[in-house]
């Protein structure tokens, strides 16, 4: 049991994130909620480097959890901000786009679902988490930078997966192996 308490997490905030698209019109349950999914992903890999039990599978659990959380986080920003939210749409979709090419790539080149745990997605992962907190108080403007790291990110994950010649989830970047 000791060796699946960071799996446990992972998990648990797979099902704790599908539980936010019942509670975005309450805010204080969805903030709630919603800083316990955040402190679980932080908690799930520093237990698992703790108490040396990373695994693969622990790796790919905290992707998916990852994967969901953040759809969670996109698709509730655009309930939030209704039509305030066109302007922004282009880049989501954008980014959308090469997330979807990027596990086309993994799963073609390397038989696999993979995100990497690159410097910029782990950016792009704090800015989206931080976003509806700044959503709730009126401040947009923080979506512009979202925005602009979101597609930088998911195109170097590009790169990395093109000029590759092995999947490593924990790649930091293109310029650090």
């Amino acid at each position: 049991m000791k060796k699946q308490v960071a799996n446990i997490i992972s998990a648990s905030r797979i099902v704790l994130t599908l539980a936010l698209f019942f509670l975005f019109h309450n805010t204080l349950l969805f903030l709630i909620l919603y800083i316990i999914c955040g402190l679980s992903d932080v908690l799930d890999g520093y237990i698992a480097r703790k108490m040396k039990t990373q695994s693969e599978l622990g790796a790919r659990l905290d992707s998916v959890a990852d994967f969901i959380l953040f759809t969670v986080i996109t698709v509730s920003i655009i309930l939030w901000m209704k039509n305030e939210i066109l302007i922004f749409l282009p880049w989501i979709i954008i980014t959308a786009i090469i997330r979807c090419v990027n596990l086309a790539i993994v799963a073609y080149k390397y038989h696999s679902f993979a995100i990497l745990h690159t410097l910029g997605n782990k950016l792009i992962g704090f800015l989206l988490f931080t976003t509806p907190l700044f959503i709730l108080y009126q401040h947009t403007a923080i979506l512009w930078i979202v925005c602009i790291t979101a597609v930088l990110s998911a195109l170097e994950e590009s790169i990395i997966h093109i000029t590759s010649p092995t999947l490593n989830i924990n790649r930091r970047s293109i310029f650090k192996r």
